[in-house]
Parts: structure tokens; sequence; C-alpha cells
């Protein structure tokens, strides 16, 4: 969200505590924009430092239905967050693939982080953010390492060490880690109705303002959803539906 959008917002929740605005938020409001089961749906999972940034990088694409924080890339059954064994910190990705390919996602892995970091990413070190591409197929793998190459030609001085994997076995993180971004601002959680855990990790809307909260968003989208958000708070009855 962009400084005057927040201080927007900031105003409004103020004057409301002051009576002089009433906003009526509902308990809870069912998600509409959830991917129909019609949707020929495939899923793409990658490693690119912490999964609370990851999610939120790929929660705002067009195509993008829905997204999940997991672990991947290890062979410890069912991993937690302090004992994650030889598994990464990755993001499951939900997409359609009439509307996002998984050339274009793999382009968005390029742009979110350095690839040129041996297990870690800035502050965040250790081997459970390392990077990879996960495949699925022959045709994912190629995929993946014609990017690799395209990559490594605008890293001359140092390598590349994004690891290519065949997906296995990949288990979700617990709740706290979902949608963290989100989680994060609860005005926004306000809006959609303060949905409960599971609906909130399935929700296609929730998934947006993940990438929105993050500011990580397109900057048609972020306009887009600012100008959802402003219309919704003058109106005073904020149940945001769908972007």
């Amino acid at each position: 969200m962009n400084l005057s959008a927040a201080v927007f917002i900031v105003t409004i929740i103020l004057c409301a505590a002051n009576s002089a605005f009433s906003i009526r938020f509902p308990d809870r409001i069912p998600d509409s924009v959830d991917g129909g089961s019609d949707q020929p749906l495939k899923t793409a999972v990658f490693a690119l430092g912490s999964f609370w940034w990851s999610e939120a990088a790929f929660g705002c694409l067009d195509g993008v239905v829905r997204t999940a924080a997991v672990y991947a890339g290890g062979s410890k059954p069912n991993p937690e967050y302090r004992s994650l064994g030889d598994h990464a910190e990755s993001v499951q990705i939900e997409y359609d693939p009439r509307i996002i390919s998984f050339r274009q996602l793999l382009d968005i892995f390029w742009t979110s982080h350095d690839s040129r970091q041996v297990f870690g990413q800035g502050p965040d070190v250790g081997n459970q953010y390392r990077s990879i591409i996960f495949t699925n197929g022959t045709e994912e793998s190629r995929y993946a390492a014609l990017s690799k190459e395209k990559e490594q030609t605008r890293s001359k001085n140092s390598v590349v060490a994004t690891q290519i994997q065949q997906l296995g076995l990949f288990y979700p993180a617990e709740p706290e880690h979902q949608k963290f971004e989100l989680k994060r601002n609860p005005f926004l959680l306000q809006l959609i109705g303060n949905l409960a855990e599971e609906e909130l990790e399935r929700s296609s809307l929730a998934t947006k303002l993940n990438g929105y909260a993050a500011e990580l968003c397109p900057t048609r989208m972020q306009k887009q959803i600012d100008a959802k958000i402003n219309d919704i708070v003058r109106k005073g009855w904020p149940i945001l539906r769908e972007i």
C-alpha cells in the first residue's frame, strides 16, 4: 500500500474511533473469488527465501488462484518450523494455465530474490532459505534449465546457486505462517470478514490481499485495490468480495 493510501486508512480508523464516521464490520463473509472446481488448475512450487515473502510475491498475479507456505525439497517426514530437517521454506502456487504460464511464474521467481546467494536470502541465512525450482515432468524441467541459463548470462561475475529438483512430497507450514503479510494488517482482515483460518488459507481474495499488504502487487493491481478499499470505506459498509 502506498503512503497516501495508508494515511487515508489510518485517518478513517481514527474518525471511527471518535464516532464521527461509522463503519460496520461483518463477522465473516464467504469468499466469492475462489477458483471453481471446473478450472484446470496447475501447481508450481518454488523456494526463494522466507516463505512469508515468497507467498506474497506471487499472490497478486493474474491467473494465480491461491498460494500457501509449505516445506519442500527434503526427506524429513512431517517437518515443523523448528524442526525442518533438510527442507526449504517454499511457496505452493495454484494457477490457471489459461491465464499465466509456468514460464511466466519463473520470471517472477528470478526477479523476486537473489539467486546468487548461497543458502540464504538477505538477513535470512541457512539451508532452509536456499533457492530451488521444483518441476513436474520433462517440459517444466526444460523450461527451468533454460531460464537458469538465461539468468546465468546476467550474472557473469557470480554463479547462480538455484537448484532444480523434481517435485516430491511437500508439507503445509503451520497456520501462523500462512498469509503472514495479510495477518499483519487487521484492517484488511476485517474488510474481508475475519475469515476462519481454513477459509483464509484457501481464499483467492486473501491470496491477492496478502501480496497487496506486502506492497508486491503490480502497479495496476495495487491501484485497483486502493480504489476498491477507498470506495468501500467511503460507503461505510466494508465488505470486500472481489478485486
